[in-house]
């Protein structure tokens, strides 16, 4: 950490679901905070003691007038045209910290560029990015604009954001389980057992990462990071994780992924394959540890989400493409259990097994009933 006289610190943005932490956490390291936000939101977990900046962030102009001849130590750019800022901010701060996210990856968001296997896993900061918009426009986008960032500021550090989830989420994927535990739905339909891998952050985990590059300046600059939770539980851990939370229990109704079409918001994709980072360099180097363990995280993310619930039909379920169509999800799982009722899997003369390697239930006895 820096010693001496108090830090210059401006904050782009601040109100979103990771901003109070990140705020909040340079103030106990010392820092003097400036937030600069469109006024819009103001959140009560932020002291009086921060300075606030309202004008456009998206607007460059708004941004240079708004800043005037002002500079800061650090600039932790968290909203608004991120090219823009890191240009802006050129002589005006002694260290740069942006966030961005995963779909700057070839094949995270257009997993069909790798065959329907998806991307390769786990995806290192060094794997292949989008380089052309017709394989996916928005990841061409994020990437182009990481380039911007560090031709501008080549000590910069940069944060690829995963799934990042928590209170007051704008797009609250894990809306789609609470409330249909809320609602005590019997049941729940996921693809293929639940098991896919969607690296997710919890809000708090996630701006401690940040904080850690504040921390480090030495270590951070010039780097790219992923960051997210240690642990990336499958989206059946998650679906269980919230029912737990919420005192319910759903039935998990697996169906192939051409046939679970109410999964869709969760998988977040047009295939249900995986998308999880490596995050070894953010361990290593910068010391990266959860501050709330996964489980727990989304424990809390359940809680909030039932004491603050969405209205029906409110922007965050629109934007979810969830109907929550019980009466149709209901016909779906009587007919898929239908189906299966009538297929009988017999027919085999050996029926296949798991190897003589397996030991585990289900696998190969011990061959000796005492053992030494």
């Amino acid at each position: 950490m820096r010693e001496g006289p108090a830090v210059n610190t401006l904050v782009i943005g601040g109100t979103g679901p990771t901003g109070p932490f990140i705020v909040n956490g340079l103030l106990a390291r010392g820092h003097r905070v400036a937030m600069l936000h469109s006024g819009a939101h103001e959140r009560d977990e932020i002291p009086d003691s921060v300075e606030h900046i309202h004008t456009d962030p998206f607007d460059a102009d708004a941004l240079r007038c708004a800043l005037g001849e002002r500079t800061f130590d650090v600039c932790i750019a968290t909203y608004g045209r991120l090219r823009r800022i890191a240009e802006l901010m050129v002589g005006r701060c002694g260290q740069f910290v942006s966030a961005g996210g995963g779909p700057a990856y070839r094949g995270y968001m257009n997993p069909a560029l790798f065959g329907d296997g998806g991307m390769p896993i786990p995806i290192r900061e060094d794997a292949p990015r989008v380089e052309h918009g017709s394989d996916d426009e928005k990841g061409f986008r994020i990437a182009r604009t990481e380039d911007a960032v560090l031709e501008h500021h080549p000590t910069a550090t940069h944060f690829r954001y995963p799934i990042v989830y928590g209170p007051r989420q704008l797009l609250p994927r894990e809306w789609c389980v609470i409330r249909r535990a809320l609602d005590r739905r019997p049941h729940i339909i996921l693809p293929a057992e639940g098991l896919t891998l969607l690296h997710c952050g919890y809000v708090e985990n996630v701006a401690h990462a940040v904080l850690l590059a504040v921390d480090r300046p030495e270590a951070a600059a010039g780097r790219i990071y992923n960051c997210g939770d240690s642990e990336c539980l499958t989206l059946r851990q998650m679906v269980e994780a919230i029912a737990a939370a919420l005192d319910h229990r759903f039935e998990i109704v697996s169906m192939p992924w051409s046939l679970a079409v109410p999964a869709r918001p969760l998988v977040m994709q047009p295939l249900p394959t995986h998308r999880l980072y490596d995050l070894g360099r953010l361990h290593v180097e910068l010391g990266y540890e959860d501050v709330v363990p996964a489980r727990e995280a989304w424990a809390r993310t359940a809680r909030w989400w039932a004491a603050h619930p969405i209205e029906p039909g409110a922007l965050p379920e629109t934007l979810l493409l969830d109907p929550f169509d019980y009466a149709a999800e209901d016909v779906l799982i009587e007919r898929w259990k239908r189906a299966l009722a009538s297929i009988e899997p017999g027919g085999f003369a050996v029926e296949p097994g798991y190897t003589l390697a397996y030991s585990g239930p289900g696998g190969r006895s011990r061959s000796s009933s005492d053992f030494e």
